[in-house]
């Protein structure tokens, strides 16, 4: 079952320094039938002007990733995690008993958009901390690359508490790239740029996002050449 929410069904809101689209219930955005698609709970696109950001406030029991599209994002936390990162690099913080971060764009005339994800941890009460990891951009080409992984941690790839694997791709236009899972996962697509087609009928364009459950193999097209990112999830 492929579900498809396009970008405008997102809620929006415009503060002058901040412009963000919230595709799970967040804030001052509530549905109750919108709350979470597995362990995932939150998935905010968020572009912040020069010199602003989100001052120090607290978090528990999430695992929290954010991944720069285009900008800079600094981050730091009182586990003792501080990083700049750009496109290329991931910020991973493991909220556990509880931290306070900030986050900030630094630059003094460029804006920074970065997609931030929240994730139900498989347990609570973990000790935070926080990880930056690069990842290499040329790898995604016509590939899925994983940048964020409970199983396959590396230096390249940032570790989280969750039985899950973001992938992030570029395709070429006329290249086609499958994925497969276990039976009884669930797979979260989001176009970052361009469109994709799933499974030969369904269509995606530029930030949207399809929820997809007892469908367990996926072949991935495009007529133009698209960078999305897929969510391997239990």
């Amino acid at each position: 079952m492929i579900n498809v929410y396009p970008a405008e069904s997102r809620h929006t809101s415009n503060h002058g320094w901040l412009k963000t689209s919230h595709s799970f219930s967040f804030a001052d955005y509530y549905d109750p039938n919108n709350l979470n698609f597995g362990p995932l709970r939150v998935l905010n696109d968020d572009f912040v002007a020069p010199h602003h950001g989100f001052g120090a406030h607290p978090h528990q029991e999430m695992e929290i990733v954010s991944i720069v599209l285009k900008g800079y994002l600094k981050h730091t936390d009182t586990s003792g995690g501080t990083a700049t990162t750009t496109f290329g690099g991931v910020q991973r913080m493991s909220a556990g008993t509880g931290v306070i971060h900030s986050e900030v764009n630094p630059s003094g005339d460029e804006e920074v958009n970065f997609l931030q994800l929240w994730f139900i941890p498989e347990e609570k009460s973990l000790t935070p901390s926080y990880e930056q990891t690069q990842f290499d951009v040329e790898k995604m080409k016509n590939a899925l690359l994983p940048v964020v992984s409970k199983q396959n941690s590396s230096n390249n790839v940032a570790h989280i508490h969750q039985d899950l694997t973001i992938y992030l791709s570029d395709i070429e236009e006329g290249k086609e790239i499958t994925f497969s899972q276990e039976e009884g996962r669930r797979i979260f697509l989001f176009v970052i740029e361009g469109g994709l087609v799933v499974n030969g009928d369904t269509a995606l364009n530029k930030r949207d996002s399809a929820r997809i459950t007892e469908t367990s193999s996926l072949q991935l097209t495009t007529t133009s050449s698209s960078r999305f990112m897929l969510i391997d999830l239990p």
